[in-house]
């Protein structure tokens, strides 16, 4: 039997297939979420690449190719992640129940999130901030854009500081990330970390930007004075189901 299956799209895969959301009407029996990439690429050959590339994610999460998916599942196609480009996101700021995990398109306050991590038992912090840089390889950005998949963001950046809190018994972690424009010299991202002793807190740190750049929903568009380009698109092998790297 044929159903009607609905997709959000995301970053440059909106761009390029013209629209949040994508539907297409293909039989139920046997879908997979590979299946259902090769189904939108060959309708859509011209982006064939950047399709079989994405991953699936289905109802907040990443499927891998072989995981079955259902017409009721909350769908969507997720291009390789850039660390993150503007959302047709929350109109507020959207923030785990802690207020540790923040989207905001909002200066971000390192300060703030620093006080997020103090603990009377720890001997050590560190605060890590990502800022937008005006030259690369000889050419000048006038500002980037960050979109998310807000809520699947913000359980990823939940991911993160549990599996910190599990490799570095007692470390804690606190991450804001900010969507929409931000401009030259701008915080895109500010982590912050603390633990008893230095030597994990220091790897703790290096651990959740590279594990924020691996499995986090947001992508972040470079605008350039000779053009824009979605950052992440040309990214081969990404997996974001794949243990951690770092």
């Amino acid at each position: 039997m044929e159903v009607q299956w609905t997709i959000r799209l995301f970053a440059g895969l909106a761009e390029r297939l013209g629209g949040s959301e994508i539907r297409v009407t293909a039989s139920r029996d046997g879908m997979t979420a590979g299946r259902l990439k090769a189904l939108l690429a060959e309708r859509h050959p011209a982006h064939g690449g950047l399709i079989l590339a994405s991953f699936v994610a289905r109802n907040e999460a990443y499927a891998a190719d072989h995981e079955p998916v259902e017409p009721g599942d909350d769908l969507a196609l997720l291009p390789p992640v850039s660390g993150g480009a503007p959302e047709s996101a929350p109109a507020d700021d959207s923030a785990a129940e802690d207020g540790r995990y923040l989207l905001t398109r909002d200066p971000l306050d390192a300060d703030t999130m620093f006080g997020k991590v103090i603990a009377p038992e720890h001997g050590a912090s560190l605060v890590f901030i990502g800022t937008t840089r005006e030259w690369t390889d000889g050419r000048r950005t006038l500002h980037l854009e960050y979109e998310a998949y807000a809520p699947m963001a913000l359980k990823t950046l939940r991911q993160i500081g549990e599996e910190i809190e599990a490799k570095w018994p007692g470390a804690k972690a606190a991450i804001a990330h900010r969507l929409g424009t931000v401009p030259v010299g701008e915080a895109s991202v500010v982590i912050a970390v603390s633990a008893p002793h230095r030597a994990a807190c220091y790897e703790a740190s290096r651990y959740a930007i590279e594990r924020l750049k691996q499995i986090v929903p947001i992508w972040k568009k470079e605008i350039r004075e000779d053009g824009s380009e979605w950052i992440g698109e040309r990214r081969e092998g990404w997996n974001p189901t794949a243990p951690a790297d770092c």
